[in-house]
């Protein structure tokens, strides 16, 4: 039971779904139509004061993060912020300002700035708004908003309840950097002079746990996490801490491993950075600046021709989904992978007109990329792969994009004849993305959920493993 006197488990469930306003922890509201009056404020003002094309985001957003260690309350932190940006463009020139400050002098002011900023700035052809076609015309309800009625209490009880499931879970489990809960709920409206108005309202909850094991003078860190939009749909605080304690326990023992060539299978929540990595080799900016390993590689195979990516922005209460991009620009199902071959670019309005193009829709970035995988759960894909590394953890940043070299510190489990022999530390895998992509053996069906690259565990058929 929490301070409160609740279950954490029923805590967990939220109040109703709510459209038109963002509610804070303190019960104030924030009407949709205010948000609105501020952008259109803005806009006017951005004309009167002789810009063709202008765009404004404001945003309001209640948070509320707690971390408790060994018991105790670590951190207690309670998050009220609000901001408006805005562009304008003048004689192709473009200007840029923010406040957080939403007075209606405030607002006037920082569109003044931002045409005094265009002045002095250099005209770009590019530059400018998205299409004015392009713009959403319907703004479905994606169900992204579930406030979650929790107070300081209560979610002090949950954190706790999730960091007591990882010490109990083992003799082993001897320190925690505690266990956390966070609540996010917010409301974003953005506009432009194509005459677009929209916002929506958003939520997104978080459980989370860190705790280290120790046998004899080894120690091993190890982390879990549940994230949603709907509190409801959270792992329960005691699984979220026992998984996080399972992980860390299972990583004592580790050893080093000799330097050799073999197969490597990132676990769903790598595989996801994996794909990350090729989302940024074909984004626009990437290829207008040539700076891509995959430059110019739109119609040409980049993965095994069973291979299929695709977006999908309008699931209902997903963490990427969105019905505009940060243009206004509407958003659709749209393939990124067909049959292995590269369809598009992940473009915006400046990067589509950099390189000839229509933007995707993509500003801001890309919405549920689901990466077709169905080859099984995790253990299927370990008894396919029968001796190799299964990798659980990539440390550093060694990725360079414009070669696609690619190599990172690694932490998992050795496999042989499909079953986990022992844990593994400090090495190093190594390749390059493009043979990698090419000689990706399956994806699973294990997909993780919890961000907008959606993938299960990666096979890959080969890559150098540098230990001893």
């Amino acid at each position: 039971m929490g301070p409160s006197g609740a279950d954490p488990a029923t805590i967990l469930h939220p109040t109703a779904n709510g459209t038109a306003m963002t509610e804070t922890h303190t019960g104030a509201l924030v009407a949709r139509n205010d948000l609105e009056a501020i952008v259109e404020l803005a806009l006017e003002e951005a004309r009167r004061g002789g810009a063709s094309q202008a765009e404004a985001g404001v945003s309001t957003d209640v948070g509320l993060s707690v971390t408790v260690r060994l018991g105790e309350v670590e951190s207690l932190e309670y998050q009220r912020d609000r901001g408006m940006g805005v562009t304008v463009y003048v004689d192709g020139r473009k200007g840029s300002a923010s406040t957080a400050d939403l007075s209606h002098a405030a607002v006037r002011e920082t569109v003044s700035k931002a045409l005094s900023i265009a002045r002095f700035t250099a005209a770009d052809p590019f530059s400018g708004l998205a299409d004015a076609g392009l713009m959403a015309t319907e703004i479905p309800d994606l169900d992204l908003h579930h406030p979650w009625a929790v107070d300081a209490e209560a979610a002090i009880g949950i954190a706790r309840s999730v960091e007591s499931a990882a010490l109990a879970f083992d003799p082993r489990i001897r320190n925690s950097e505690g266990g956390s809960v966070s609540t996010h709920s917010g409301l974003r409206v953005y506009g432009n002079t194509h005459g677009f108005l929209g916002g929506y309202p958003s939520t997104t909850h978080s459980l989370s746990c860190v705790v280290m094991g120790q046998d004899g003078e080894e120690m091993q860190r190890d982390f879990w996490y549940s994230t949603a939009r709907d509190a409801g749909r959270l792992e329960p605080p005691e699984q979220v801490g026992r998984h996080a304690a399972e992980r860390a326990v299972a990583r004592l023992g580790s050893r080093k491993l000799s330097t050799r060539r073999a197969p490597v299978l990132f676990i769903a929540e790598q595989a996801r950075g994996l794909v990350g990595h090729f989302v940024a080799a074909v984004r626009g900016g990437a290829q207008y600046r040539k700076s891509s390993f995959l430059c110019g590689a739109v119609g040409q195979p980049v993965f095994p021709a069973w291979l299929d990516m695709a977006e999908r922005p309008h699931l209902r209460g997903e963490l990427g989904s969105t019905p505009f991009d940060n243009e206004g620009v509407a958003t659709a199902d749209s393939d990124l992978v067909r049959g292995g071959v590269l369809a598009r670019y992940v473009l915006d309005s400046y990067s589509a007109r950099k390189l000839g193009l229509v933007t995707t829709g993509n500003a801001g970035g890309v919405h549920n990329l689901e990466v077709a995988g169905g080859a099984g759960d995790l253990d299927a894909l370990l008894r396919r792969m029968g001796t190799g590394l299964l990798v659980t953890e990539l440390l550093g940043q060694g990725i360079n994009p414009v070669t696609g070299d690619y190599s990172r510190g690694a932490v998992g489990f050795w496999v042989e004849g499909g079953v986990v022999s022992h844990p593994v530390h400090e090495v190093t895998i190594a390749g390059n993305l493009r043979d990698m992509y090419r000689h990706l053996v399956a994806v699973g069906a294990d997909v993780d959920r919890r961000g907008s690259v959606r993938s299960g565990s990666i096979l890959l058929e080969e890559m150098t493993i540098a230990g001893d």
